[in-house]
């Protein structure tokens, strides 16, 4: 690892040109030809990295051993026939005439009491012919699908969100994206948690479609695998904050009232309600059974696009919740480090790409003695064999648990998705601090590239 080599290579014997500075309690002596300020500030900057690095590596080790050792909860599983509430399901859409059909099609398929359930299609200003089909398919399914056609107003899926809820009479809405295919259980799973009165949010899991499509999907399938199997199902275990990711996920309106309702000046309104929902004191569930099937990119491009929107929205909610979140009195410690440490999620790409360039300039600007460098050695040794692949652990349980062995073969080909993605997020930070902040931020629907072909026209896609 570069940091263990800077580190390594710089407990030499020191220039006689260079300008020292030492600390006689530790024994340490850094010099440098420009000065002890600079030696300093990168030897401390790269240790708070390497803090940082080890804290969410121990996080993933941790999360892990917990799915495959640990007590697993699943609190509302049991509850498959009961007195249903009433539910308003948004189907997000803009310009989504490839996919809207499928996912309303699938819906009325679904095992939910049909007079408890209201199918409400969100078309936001599209200029293709989602209009079209949505009403199509409202013709073929009368009294079951109620569309909601938005032709003005402020930009964005939170900004439609906002005035959908405006027109909702009941007192829960399940939240989809328009490429998702809703299992037949699915509404049922998501709605059980909902019995209980802490609870305001509940999200399911997202299983790619089309992952055999290419390399990309394949690890995106993966990639999917570790973020829900693992992460999202070790939170619910360990009681600590799994999140509401905006699709496949159930409000209680009376939850999203009391902590403000929808922000629509917000880039990610999944995340920031979460955190809302958290400090506001109600619980978010995750059902790792209330399976949902999405389409997940194809190309590289398209990828990199998706993790650079992510990124800058789930930046925006770290600077807002972060100090609110350590602070919050009502939440345990761990509670607090874990909402702290997935608000940094998008950040550590970045971070990472900083210590690459301190301890390059560590390996050519300082020098260093101590006392017992061979300890500091062996700590960036060890992060080095077993911090870095922490993430593929994580994946490789969640393969394990889904009983998919044979995906285990393309685990190392996951460095490629890594480097890419972190490229993007760097990329999506650096452009959030240097341009978006230049002028007014605006607000637009950034959907994915959709796959799909869509239906011709006044014909119902085939098998529907």
């Amino acid at each position: 690892m570069p940091t263990a080599v800077a580190v390594g290579l710089a407990a030499q014997a020191q220039p006689a040109w260079a300008a020292r500075s030492g600390v006689e309690g530790w024994n340490v002596t850094l010099s440098s030809p420009l000065g002890p300020l600079w030696s300093w500030t990168l030897v401390v900057s790269m240790m708070v990295i390497v803090a940082l690095l080890a804290a969410y590596a121990a996080r993933h080790y941790w999360f892990s051993l917990n799915r495959l050792f640990g007590r697993q909860r699943h609190p509302f599983a049991s509850i498959v026939s009961a007195d249903w509430p009433r539910v308003t399901i948004f189907v997000a859409a803009h310009n989504e005439e490839a996919v809207i059909e499928d996912c309303l099609v699938n819906l009325m398929s679904v095992d939910y009491p049909v007079d408890r359930m209201t199918v409400v299609p969100m078309n936001d200003r599209s200029t293709d012919r989602t209009r079209e089909i949505i009403d199509a398919v409202v013709e073929r399914f009368p009294g079951r699908i109620r569309p909601f056609h938005r032709t003005d107003g402020k930009p964005g899926k939170a900004a439609a969100l906002k005035d959908a809820t405006e027109t909702v009479d009941t007192d829960f809405i399940i939240v989809f994206d328009a490429d998702y295919l809703p299992s037949r259980g699915l509404i049922r799973r998501l709605m059980a948690p909902f019995f209980d009165p802490e609870v305001g949010a509940v999200m399911g899991r997202v299983v790619p479609q089309n992952c055999g499509a290419n390399l990309l999907t394949r690890l995106l399938d993966l990639e999917r695998s570790g973020g829900y199997q693992v992460d999202q199902q070790a939170r619910m275990n360990l009681g600590l904050v799994p999140q509401y990711g905006g699709t496949v996920g159930g409000i209680r309106l009376g939850a999203l009232h009391a902590v403000g309702g929808w922000h629509d000046d917000v880039l990610a309104e999944d995340t920031d309600l979460t955190y809302r929902l958290l400090l506001g004191g109600w619980k978010t569930v995750y059902q790792n059974r209330a399976e949902c099937y999405e389409e997940v990119p194809q190309n590289w491009g398209v990828r990199v696009r998706q993790i650079k929107r992510w990124a800058k929205g789930h930046n925006q909610a770290m600077w807002r919740h972060t100090a609110g979140v350590l602070a919050a009195r009502h939440l345990s410690w761990a509670e607090r480090i874990d909402g702290a440490l997935l608000l940094g999620v998008y950040i550590m790409a970045p971070v990472l790409m900083l210590g690459w360039v301190i301890s390059l300039l560590l390996y050519f600007t300082v020098s260093m003695q101590w006392i017992a460098p061979a300890l500091v050695v062996i700590a960036f040794m060890t992060h080095g064999a077993l911090g870095n692949f922490a993430a593929f652990f994580e994946i490789a349980a969640a393969t394990h648990m889904d009983r998919s062995h044979n995906r285990i073969r393309l685990l190392a080909f996951n460095w490629l998705g890594f480097l890419v993605s972190a490229v993007a997020i760097g990329r999506g930070a650096l452009e959030q601090v240097l341009l978006d902040r230049i002028g007014k931020t605006q607000f637009k629907w950034d959907k994915t590239v959709r796959y799909r072909s869509a239906p011709a026209a006044g014909q119902p896609r085939a098998g529907t």
